[in-house]
């Protein structure tokens, strides 16, 4: 049998079959092997030198397809699925936008950046950018009368954009609408007189100026106790001086809003809570003037365990206050106001081992300290 045959046998070779060279790899004797080759010429299955095959041979044809690269585009920007796709022979930017799943209602229908691969790299160039121009034919979701249904933009030409072919590895950029963005909405509740959420109105808007769109606050409400909470960039509650910035708009706590903000202003709550490692963790009547140590005493003292020294208080409006220590003075105590939390944390396991150590250090060198001056004593009273 030759090598023409086993391909006729085999079915005959694909349309996209490679003939430049056939590998036929023969096991010898001593298990061994040989590597041969041969070429084709043409499709039919024509061997060009039609050698002669032995038991064992093993035949490999290639076809052209494994030697191509996986050649793709990619886009990103204001498309709803950004990304890399595979190229195909006359592919066009509007081809890319449809795989892209069309664009958002942000994107700038003016014009677009394709960054191509540059034909020459020198002086460490990488890519070259071209901006090119689009329309409104790019906006694939209409109602049945032709016109778009999403929110309003910057203007863009109905129609007269040419295609724009691409090339292979192009990197396409949809451009976003500068200072396009949807409402940021605020929610607002409590004690004022209009709760809800709000849509703020410009990107500078306030504390003091929502609240003034809220109709102000109501009776109740306990200032002191305001409740700011920010999820952007999963900040969590801030502390806010809510009295001083409805007395002073010019208050550094008049805090710009974002889009996630939540405020919520309580009425007036006077209870102290006291938790944490104290004998009796309770709420008590809040009693004005008194310091943290009060708390901590009413709620029967702290634990064999607590750490006295690192107590502190989360007041109503979220700061928290600690104990100030000082060396030669009594240490500063906050003063808790009402709806606040007064919490004693629990002393660190190693370091009351240390504190134990060092103590036992100290103690045996007291020690042997007493015992060196009674030997001293002993010997110049007898001398004497």
């Amino acid at each position: 049998m030759r090598l023409s045959e086993a391909l006729r046998r085999a079915g005959g070779l694909k349309p996209d079959t490679y003939l430049g060279q056939v590998l036929i790899t023969r096991l010898n004797s001593d298990s061994t092997r040989t590597q041969l080759r041969s070429q084709l010429a043409d499709t039919l299955g024509a061997v060009i030198n039609d050698p002669a095959l032995q038991e064992e041979d093993e035949i490999r044809v290639f076809g052209r397809s494994e030697f191509r690269p996986v050649r793709y585009v990619a886009i990103n920007g204001a498309v709803r699925r950004s990304g890399r796709y595979p190229y195909r022979d006359g592919m066009t930017l509007r081809d890319l936008v449809l795989l892209a799943g069309g664009m958002q209602e942000s994107a700038l229908l003016t014009e677009a950046e394709i960054a191509r691969l540059p034909e020459n790299r020198a002086n460490g160039v990488t890519a070259s950018t071209v901006r090119v121009p689009l329309d409104s034919s790019y906006l694939f979701e209409r109602g049945p009368d032709g016109r778009y249904q999403g929110p309003p933009g910057l203007p863009a030409q109905p129609s007269g954009a040419r295609e724009h072919p691409l090339d292979a590895y192009d990197n396409v950029l949809i451009l976003r609408q500068p200072d396009w963005e949807l409402q940021r909405n605020v929610y607002l509740g409590g004690e004022v007189r209009y709760p809800g959420v709000y849509s703020l109105t410009r990107k500078t808007e306030r504390l003091a100026d929502l609240i003034t769109r809220a109709g102000g606050l109501t009776q109740e409400a306990y200032t002191d106790g305001v409740q700011f909470v920010r999820k952007r960039n999963r900040i969590g509650r801030i502390g806010v001086d809510l009295p001083g910035v409805l007395k002073d708009a010019r208050n550094t706590d008049n805090l710009i809003l974002f889009d996630g903000d939540s405020i919520t202003i309580p009425r007036f709550d006077a209870v102290v809570r006291v938790d944490g490692a104290v004998n009796s963790p309770t709420a008590l009547p809040y009693v004005r003037g008194r310091s943290l140590d009060y708390y901590i005493r009413a709620a029967g003292g702290g634990r064999r365990d607590a750490d006295l020294r690192r107590a502190y208080v989360t007041q109503p409006n979220g700061r928290v206050d600690a104990v100030r220590i000082r060396r030669f003075w009594p240490d500063g105590q906050p003063t808790p106001r009402p709806g606040a939390i007064v919490v004693v944390p629990t002393r660190d396991a190693a370091e009351r081992a240390q504190n134990l150590a060092a103590a036992t250090t100290f103690a045996q060198i007291a020690a042997s300290l007493a015992a060196v001056v009674t030997s001293l004593v002993v010997i110049f009273t007898t001398n004497r």
